[in-house]
C-alpha cells in the first residue's frame, strides 16, 4: 500500500520560507510523476508544482513560479517543495500527490495517491 505523508507545514509571516516534505513509502518513488497541490478554505484544491520521476523536469503554477521549489530524491523516497517569499494567499492545506502519468500537466484526477495534508499560515 502506497502512503504519502507531508510534514513541514505551519505559521510563517509574510515574506518567510517553508519547506515541506513528503516521505513516500509502499512503491518506489522514482516510478512515479509527483505533485503539490492546495486547497486554501472555501476553494477548490488547486495544482501548486509537479516534478518528473527523474527530477530533471519541473513545472509550476503561474501563482508560486519563482518563488517555490519542487525537488525529488529518489535514493530517500521524498519530495520536497522550497516555498520562499510566501504570501498571506499561499495559506492553504499543502497536499502531496502522485501520478502514474508521464505528463507533470496534471490534475487532481490525474493522481493516484495523496497525503493527508500539512496546513500552511502566512500572516501578514
Amino acid at each position: 500500500q502506497v502512503q504519502l505523508v507531508e510534514s513541514g507545514g505551519g505559521l510563517v509571516q509574510a515574506g518567510g520560507s517553508l519547506s515541506l516534505s513528503c516521505a513516500v513509502s509502499g512503491r518506489t518513488v522514482s516510478t512515479l510523476t509527483m505533485g503539490w497541490f492546495r486547497q486554501a478554505p472555501g476553494k477548490e484544491r488547486e495544482f501548486v508544482a509537479a516534478v518528473n520521476r527523474n527530477g530533471g523536469s519541473t513545472y509550476y503554477a503561474a501563482s508560486v513560479k519563482g518563488r517555490f521549489t519542487i525537488s525529488r530524491d529518489n535514493a530517500k523516497n521524498t519530495v520536497v517543495l522550497q516555498m520562499n517569499s510566501l504570501k498571506p494567499e499561499d495559506t492553504a492545506v499543502y497536499y502531496c500527490g502522485a501520478s502514474q502519468r508521464l505528463s507533470l500537466n496534471i490534475r487532481n484526477a490525474d493522481m493516484n495517491y495523496w497525503g493527508k495534508g500539512t496546513l500552511v499560515t502566512v500572516s501578514s
